[in-house]
């Protein structure tokens, strides 16, 4: 299992290294300092998982989808410090597998690792219970399905739409908008399948992709 770490930051590298050379199995093939040296050490050492704080000085969220684009089987485990909620949907939308933070146990640091090789999604208990907080499993969202495509919706289902992403059910959007329930409810099979989800959360996820809603009110919903 091949790893690169991509951090300015020498200190938080040399702790990374420490806490991941010692694990049976792990190989650490690079170390990157900004984005410029990681693209050349994959295209040296080939697919690899990428251990990075894109929020580091000489790195953006932007490096991982350019990334890739050009070597797909690369995957992403994202550990920055506390972000906004605008970041973290930004990183998930832009290719990262899994996101941990710099202060998460170290248990957590190698198991996110080891399940990102494995093709496993792995969040770290502190933003799995942001995302938990919106009534979300992180299970049901399917990442892969908000695609580059152009999608046609009317203005009626962008407004359903919205009105779901902002916790309504079929009930109380029929009586806002005059409609019967059966209507919203063909309305949202329709919405649905032209999305190419399977629940509300991926309704949500587009709503907020879209900027439909407020990711912010999206993500921490419920806090007082």
């Amino acid at each position: 299992m091949n790893i690169i770490l991509a951090d300015s930051n020498d200190i938080v590298r040399i702790g990374l290294r420490t806490i991941l050379q010692s694990e049976k199995g792990l190989t650490i093939i690079g170390e990157a300092h900004n984005e410029k040296e990681l693209v050349e050490q994959i295209r040296a050492f080939g697919p690899a998982v990428v251990l990075i704080d894109y929020t580091a000085e000489g790195f953006s969220i932007d490096v991982i989808p350019r990334i890739l684009n050009e070597f797909n089987e690369v995957r992403f485990v994202a550990i920055t410090p506390e972000q906004s909620a605008q970041t973290l949907v930004d990183a998930l939308r832009g290719g990262v597998i899994s996101y941990i933070k710099k202060d998460c146990d170290i248990s957590e640091i190698v198991n996110a690792v080891k399940e990102t090789a494995k093709g496993n999604k792995f969040f770290c208990g502190q933003i799995l219970e942001t995302i938990q907080r919106a009534s979300i499993n992180i299970d049901d969202i399917d990442f892969e399905s908000f695609s580059c495509e152009a999608i046609t919706l009317s203005e009626r289902e962008m407004e359903i739409i919205t009105l779901i992403a902002e916790g309504y059910t079929n009930g109380q959007i029929a009586e806002m908008i005059h409609l019967s329930q059966h209507t919203i409810n063909t309305h949202r099979k329709n919405i649905m399948s032209k999305l190419g989800v399977k629940n509300t959360a991926g309704i949500v996820m587009y709503a907020v992709k879209t900027n439909l809603v407020s990711p912010n009110k999206f993500l921490f919903a419920g806090e007082g």
